[in-house]
């Protein structure tokens, strides 16, 4: 694939998957979850999971490594979640 396509991927990897780092900071800072949604972030970790399934079923790096960073970064958030509720 051409350079600037695969730049295009990884920038936009880097972007989705780094967005939830300030999300699980505030969490960690205030302890509160209220404004958080369980059943969102449970159907997105779900969708996050079957991408990265999907990343290793066509052997693909950039998919792979995105979606499995931020499944982890979204299931530190439900655990957030679930602790302080």
């Amino acid at each position: 694939m051409p350079f600037h396509i695969e730049l295009v991927g990884s920038l936009a990897a880097i972007i989705t998957t780094m967005c939830w780092i300030p999300q699980i900071m505030k969490i960690v800072r205030y302890r509160e979850t209220a404004s958080i949604s369980l059943i969102t972030n449970v159907s997105l970790a779900l969708g996050v999971f079957l991408w990265l399934c999907y990343g290793l079923l066509i052997g693909s790096w950039p998919v792979i490594a995105a979606n499995g960073l931020t499944l982890l970064l979204i299931l530190t958030i439900l655990g957030l979640k679930l602790r302080y509720g």
